[in-house]
């Protein structure tokens, strides 16, 4: 058996808490230390108590659950947070996972499946509900392309940037006050570096880039 996890419950709605208490409460590996109804109470009893897991509501008035995230994390709060929700959009799963989060839940999991997860999220892995699997493909390609472009110049920075803006190496030169020769030896190799074939995908990368 794996070793017991304090958890602390955040739901603004009651019914909802007192099912995912009562749930936690049959499994020997949990037990819930607390309760949170909102983001602003949760930021404080966890920074109080030091739970080894955290279980958050993602929509609560006032203060939501990515807010709550960020302020938890800003504080260098280490618990496992766990996002339980009912929402199943692609931004949602991916903003929380980059913020942070070590899993992403469905308020509609069965119980046995939900433990089971809360389980693999104990031990270490970054577990989301069947179905929204496929949006960590999106996450690793987001970390990808910015490790990516985390290896360009200053210099060819500007150049891709000048490209996503239609320009030619001619008013590129022009622009940056450099020969048009050496805006072809950046531009070779930023598509180097960036493992793509012309200007156009290049622009379109620069365009869509994760801010």
């Amino acid at each position: 058996m794996s070793n017991v996890s304090t958890v602390i419950v955040v739901d603004d709605h009651p019914l909802m808490r007192k099912g995912i208490t009562q749930l936690l409460s049959i499994d020997p590996n949990f037990v819930v230390i607390d309760e949170a109804t909102n983001g602003i109470e949760a930021v404080s009893m966890v920074k109080k108590q030091h739970p080894d897991m955290v279980l958050l509501d993602l929509n609560m008035k006032a203060v939501s659950g990515l807010e709550t995230l960020k302020a938890l994390r800003n504080d260098g709060i280490t618990s496992k947070i766990v996002i339980l929700t009912v929402s199943d959009a692609k931004q949602d799963v991916i903003s929380l996972v980059n913020q942070g989060a070590d899993g992403y839940l469905l308020k509609d999991t069965d119980p046995e499946i939900l433990l089971d997860s809360l389980h693999r999220i104990q031990q270490g892995k970054l577990v989301v509900s069947e179905g929204l699997t496929q949006y960590l493909d999106c996450l690793d390609q987001e970390n990808n392309i910015r490790e990516k472009i985390a290896t360009l110049t200053r210099r060819e920075n500007q150049i891709m940037e000048e490209i996503s803006r239609g320009l030619s190496n001619k008013e590129i030169s022009e622009n940056l006050n450099i020969s048009e020769g050496t805006v072809k030896v950046h531009v070779k190799s930023l598509l180097k570096k960036l493992a793509i074939k012309s200007r156009v995908e290049a622009a379109v990368l620069f365009l869509e880039q994760p801010k």
